[in-house]
């Protein structure tokens, strides 16, 4: 029988980053599902902060020298990958001078959101499904973590949709309650509509004049997970009138085996 593969896609990863509570859960979840006999990959972002001498991270060339368009600019992607401590599995992380080197996350030192957060967000989900078609490895499941990672069930869905690498992948968006989606300006639909996707194509992030990243990349996966305790039942429902698998929050004792029923559901429809 064939190894399920899980690609896990996450802002963030303990011990490389400690900003919330996917921190955690993208450091436990891999090795869970590898444990219970899947093929893993992780992606995330190589932020200024990630001490790359400590954390041995270093490029993999064969992998590097691809450009991402970004609001008509180019961009080169520079990937990197360090051993995971403790388990054996690899983290790789996406780079770039412009979006990553500075020393903060999402906000300067007085805790105002970079004005580019919009761009860095399309840079790495962009990013990412281009690094793993280089993989050469097709995906069971996509588990996308944190708000950066909201415009990939979109770009699956629409640009990547003939790819068929991703053919039968199916995607799962885990909602958790921090997002920095008030700042976006007007502009975010353009920079977001890659590969001549339209701003029709991206109705389901637009909520009158604000955008809504945890609803659009909702209502194009495949199944949703609450990762927050916090999420109120006004999401929950909201959810539910999508009439597409939602698995609810569950607690630290819980949420690595439930979330491995959830992909074995999704896995068998």
């Amino acid at each position: 029988m064939d190894k399920k593969r899980v690609l896990i896609i996450t802002q963030e990863m303990k011990p490389y980053t400690a900003m919330s509570e996917i921190s955690e859960i993208a450091r436990k979840l891999p090795q869970h599902c590898q444990d219970s006999g899947m093929e893993i990959r992780v992606l995330m972002p190589r932020f200024g902060t990630i001490n790359e001498r400590r954390h041995r991270l270093h490029e993999v060339v064969r992998l590097s020298g691809m450009n991402i368009i970004v609001d008509q600019d180019d961009y080169p992607l520079v990937i990197k990958v360090a051993s995971l401590p403790g388990a054996r599995m690899q983290v790789y992380f996406l780079d770039n001078e412009d979006f990553f080197k500075r020393k903060q996350i999402f906000a300067d030192d007085k805790g105002k959101p970079f004005a580019d957060n919009p761009d860095r967000m399309v840079f790495f989900c962009k990013g990412a499904l281009e690094t793993v078609k280089k993989f050469g490895w097709a995906p069971d499941i996509i588990h996308c973590h944190g708000w950066m990672t909201s415009l990939v069930p979109l770009y699956l869905k629409t640009v990547y949709k003939t790819e068929p690498i991703f053919k039968n992948s199916k995607v799962i968006y885990s909602l958790y309650d921090s997002t920095y989606e008030e700042t976006f300006s007007d502009s975010f639909m353009q920079k977001a509509a890659i590969n001549n996707l339209s701003t029709d194509d991206m109705q389901e992030y637009k909520n009158g004049s604000g955008i809504t990243l945890h609803d659009g990349a909702s209502k194009l996966s495949d199944g949703v997970i609450l990762g927050s305790e916090s999420l109120n039942g006004a999401v929950t429902k909201k959810l539910t009138d999508l009439g597409k698998p939602v698995l609810g929050f569950k607690g630290e004792e819980e949420y690595l085996n439930a979330y491995l029923e959830f992909y074995n559901t999704l896995l068998e429809d």
